[in-house]
C-alpha cells in the first residue's frame, strides 16, 4: 500500500491512500502559496480542522457544502461552520481523547497547546479547544498534525500511546500573513514552535518522518534550521527531516519514500 501526503501550503494537507482521502486545515482561498483552489479537490472522506483562525479553518465550510464531506473539529470551528451553512449533522465536534470514526476514518484527537477563538457575524466570540490529530491512512502509517501546538512534555505520551510514524510540525510562522493575525505591540519572534522545539517534538513523538510546516517559503531561515536540528535531536539515527514546497507530495511506500512534484 502507498500513502500520499500532499502539501497545500501553510498547514493544509491532503492525505490519500487506497482506503482513505483525508483533508487537514484546508486554507486555500487567500493563501499566497496554495497550488489549487477548493473546487479542485476531490471529495474527501473527512475534513479535519484543528481550530478556527482563517489559516486553518480556511475553506472547510465551502468544501463540506460542495462535497458533503463530514468535518471533525472543536466547538469554535463548529460555530463558524454552522454560520456558513454547513448542516449540523455533517459536523462531529470532539476534544482531546475522544476518538471518533467519521467517514470511515479513525481520528485520534490529541492535546494541543494553543488557543482557539472565533468571532461570529453578530460580533460575539466563541471559544473552543484546539486539536492536534492522528490518523492512520493505511496500516503502519500514522500521521500526526500539530494543529498549531507549542512543544510540551506529554508529546512523549502521545508517541508512546499512538506511535505516529509521520509528524507534521510547525517550525516557524508564515511571515507574510503575520499582519493579518498578530497586530499589536512588539514583534513576534517565533512560531508556536521554534525550529529546535519542533525537532524536539519529533523526538518526543518518535516519528520516522519529521515534516516542517506552517510557512510560506520553504527557503525560510527557520525551515533550514529545522532541517538541521532534526538529526541533532534524533536518538534513533533514522529520522528523516523534510520541508515540502506547496504542491509537492511525500509518497510513502513501505520503508521507502520519495517526493513527487505537482503535475505540469
Amino acid at each position: 500500500m502507498t500513502t500520499r501526503i500532499r502539501y497545500l501550503g501553510i498547514a493544509a494537507y491532503e492525505i490519500v491512500s487506497e482506503r482513505h482521502r483525508i483533508l487537514m486545515d484546508p486554507f486555500l482561498t487567500g493563501s499566497p502559496v496554495a497550488p489549487i483552489g477548493p473546487d479542485d479537490l476531490e471529495p474527501p472522506d473527512v475534513i479535519l480542522v484543528s481550530h478556527s483562525p482563517t489559516d486553518h479553518l480556511g475553506d472547510a465550510a465551502a468544501i463540506a457544502i460542495r462535497t458533503g464531506a463530514p468535518v471533525v473539529c472543536g466547538t469554535d470551528s463548529r460555530a463558524l461552520l454552522l454560520e456558513r451553512g454547513v448542516p449540523a449533522a455533517q459536523i462531529r465536534t470532539t476534544v482531546w481523547g475522544i476518538q471518533v470514526l467519521v467517514g470511515g476514518v479513525h481520528v485520534w484527537p490529541v492535546e494541543c497547546h494553543h488557543w482557539a477563538q472565533a468571532r461570529l457575524m453578530d460580533g460575539s466570540f466563541v471559544t473552543g479547544t484546539p486539536l492536534g490529530f492522528i490518523v492512520e491512512p493505511e496500516p503502519g502509517v500514522r500521521v500526526y498534525h500539530f494543529g498549531d501546538s507549542a512543544v510540551f512534555g506529554d508529546m512523549r505520551l502521545i508517541g508512546q500511546l499512538y506511535r505516529p510514524t509521520v509528524g507534521i510540525l510547525g517550525c516557524t510562522q508564515p511571515k507574510s500573513l503575520l499582519p493579518l493575525f498578530n497586530a499589536g505591540a512588539g514583534t513576534v519572534l517565533t512560531g508556536e514552535m521554534s525550529p529546535d522545539e519542533a525537532a524536539l517534538a519529533a523526538e518526543f513523538l518518535g516519528v520516522r518522518y519529521a515534516i516542517g510546516t506552517h510557512y510560506v517559503d520553504p527557503d525560510d531561515e527557520d525551515v533550514h534550521r529545522f532541517l538541521s536540528a532534526v538529526p541533532k535531536a534524533d536518538t534513533t539515527g533514522a529520522r528523516i527531516p523534510l520541508a515540502l514546497t506547496a504542491g509537492q507530495t511525500l509518497v510513502i511506500d513501505g520503508d521507502s519514500h520519495r517526493i513527487e512534484e505537482p503535475a505540469a
